[in-house]
């Protein structure tokens, strides 16, 4: 049932989205312009995404099996294939509406409820999807049914849904997140993009922990813990507030002495050396809470991400985050403290991305930002796993993390009590109940 996963995942994205477009109905209603650009780019993502890929794969699959096997099924499904029918030319009304809003020809008021027209059927089309066409799938499809459904699902080759397909629908959403306005976005007038690459193979392993434990004075915070990072993996960290996830990073980065346990990275052991020579080596970290320096410039900030690196291949570095966070290239003279959650959150990742790291460490990375933004987030930690980072993620969002991890860790107590591949610990009915709140 990987197929019905895959579509409660793109229900929330879709979710997130229509509560974002209320949100900018009501702004727009306040007095803020009608910005053209940046609703131009939500119906780029919902045209392609939704209409050409989500859209198709449930009425090619999933519902034509469910025809088949069901009596019921006809009156379910037939109202929602027709929502699936009618998208394009809502879209196209839609686009119209914000032509003509941003010009004046059409009253506030009216586009904003044809705005909200849209959402609530958006929504309504979803609750009707989970509360009544999945269940029924669940009861009434057969193990070949599922092997069908998901083989085409989870097909990467798939030009709908495969991996090129996944990275374009990446850059739309990061076009969203970018333009969207600065109070439940970036606020930025220029998209930029993100660049992916071809992974590597998951081979060698770039980092083995063994064993390691640290105190808080008498208090023993991590408890033995013994991990492994392959190179190119993502590996997600999860677990209860005060587990010892972040103790854990600050240990691994050399902040957090380790009073027990070896540390060996890429061949080397590490264990005894300074956070600043480990920094070197290229274990760089994004820290929770973002911690960036408030007084300096958002260049300021960049730059000394890349302090260890030589100064000839700076600039060009700096480049490749304004391409990622254009925003940040508009506000690179302000002091960074003025920016918003949002935007503080991609300079700490963009600060760390400047020391080249060979393993990029994320320590809550979406902890208190708005929806789309937290979306915007694992958008940008995708692009980076595509591109062949190795990422350790430690994420209060644990279905989120464990959902793009290859593998992941549960820690409890300052100990390793679980681990898996990502879709394994998603499964497990003990993670789902302490974690996942299922």
């Amino acid at each position: 049932m990987q197929a019905l996963r895959i579509i409660s995942e793109d229900h929330s994205n879709l979710w997130r989205l229509a509560t974002t477009i209320d949100q900018v109905a009501e702004e727009i209603e306040g007095g803020a312009a009608v910005d053209a650009a940046f609703f131009n780019s939500v119906f780029d993502y919902i045209e392609q995404f939704v209409d050409r890929s989500h859209h198709p794969k449930e009425d090619d699959f999933l519902f034509r099996i469910l025809r088949l096997r069901s009596t019921q099924a006809a009156a379910i499904l037939d109202p929602l294939q027709a929502d699936h029918h009618q998208g394009p030319e809502k879209l196209k009304a839609l686009r119209a509406g914000v032509a003509q809003a941003a010009q004046g020809q059409l009253a506030i008021p009216e586009f904003a409820a044809a705005l909200r027209l849209y959402t609530a059927g958006l929504k309504s089309h979803i609750q009707a999807e989970e509360k009544y066409a999945m269940p029924l799938a669940r009861e009434v499809l057969t193990v070949q049914d599922w092997t069908e459904i998901d083989r085409a699902f989870m097909d990467n080759a798939d030009p709908l849904f495969g991996d090129k397909a996944k990275a374009e629908f990446r850059e739309l959403f990061h076009r969203i997140a970018s333009l969207a306005p600065e109070s439940i976005g970036l606020g930025g007038r220029t998209a930029g993009h993100l660049q992916a690459n071809a992974a590597p193979a998951k081979t060698d392993v770039l980092l083995r922990v063994s064993q390691m434990e640290s105190c808080y004075g008498r208090i023993k915070a991590l408890k033995g813990i013994s991990l492994e990072v392959r190179r190119g993996e993502t590996v997600a960290l999860v677990g209860a507030n005060g587990a010892g996830k972040t103790t854990f990073l600050r240990t691994l980065s050399g902040v957090q002495p380790m009073s027990a346990g070896s540390i060996h990275f890429d061949g080397e052991d590490i264990s005894r050396l300074r956070s600043d020579l480990r920094m070197r080596r290229g274990i760089c970290q994004s820290p929770e809470g973002r911690q960036v320096f408030g007084p300096l410039s958002i260049d300021d900030n960049l730059r000394l991400g890349a302090y260890t690196q030589p100064k000839q291949q700076v600039e060009g570095d700096l480049e490749k985050v304004f391409a990622m966070f254009p925003i940040l290239k508009e506000k690179r003279l302000l002091p960074a403290g003025t920016l918003s959650g949002g935007q503080q959150q991609m300079l700490a990742i963009g600060r760390a991305l400047m020391g080249r790291p060979k393993m990029l460490l994320l320590d809550e990375p979406s902890m208190g930002l708005a929806p789309l933004l937290v979306e915007e987030v694992f958008n940008v930690v995708k692009t980076l796993k595509a591109q062949g980072m190795t990422i350790l993620l430690v994420e209060q969002n644990a279905f989120a993390a464990l959902a793009i991890a290859d593998r992941g860790y549960v820690l409890e107590t300052g100990q390793v009590t679980l681990t898996g591949t990502g879709q394994e610990l998603i499964s497990n009915e003990q993670v789902r109940a302490a974690y996942l709140g299922m």
